[in-house]
């Protein structure tokens, strides 16, 4: 199973990504490490991304994820997929990829974005996140107001999936 965590930046999507990956022992891939120089270098100085620059990204992200199902390797991604055709680009097979899209009110991810350091997201970018956000149906959604912690519990929850016996050996 691949599990898509989606949503603007500052959503929270790499720190629930990486508590998940490591409660269930998957693999986390952070699509902010798929973005070539050119990419992020437009977004520090604060010019947004097209589809044309998002489509080699995308393309790199989907090619992971088909490297991660065909090798049966369970595995977690972050990535904004802000609209419908980026998640249908990136979900070869709908029943393999499962998507969640953390949701959080504007204000919030501000605050949350001005306290980031060391990003190369530019926090003045995101109004063109949430202009560009086509709201997902169909997918689990999970508000972002509770800590990241109790976000990953409950979408280990909502999947059935569980933990693995190392993560809960150190959580005892």
């Amino acid at each position: 199973m691949v599990i898509a965590l989606m949503g603007v930046a500052g959503s929270g999507k790499s720190s629930v990504g990486e508590l998940l990956a490591r409660r269930l022992g998957w693999r986390f891939h952070d699509a902010d490490d798929f973005h070539p120089t050119r990419n992020r270098e437009k977004m520090r100085r604060g010019i947004p991304l097209d589809d044309n620059d998002r489509r080699p990204w995308l393309e790199a992200i989907r090619a992971s994820i088909v490297h991660s199902s065909s090798a049966g390797e369970d595995a977690i991604y972050a990535c904004s997929a802000l609209k419908q055709t980026y998640r249908q680009l990136l979900a070869p097979d709908a029943a393999e990829v499962k998507f969640v899209y953390l949701k959080g009110s504007q204000e919030l991810i501000a605050e949350r974005l001005a306290k980031r350091h060391g990003h190369f997201f530019d926090p003045a970018l995101l109004q063109t996140q949430f202009d560009n956000l086509e709201e997902p149906h169909g997918v689990l959604v999970m508000d972002i107001s509770s800590p990241p912690e109790t976000i990953a519990d409950s979408i280990i929850v909502a999947l059935g999936l569980k933990q693995s016996s190392v993560s809960r050996q150190r959580s005892a």
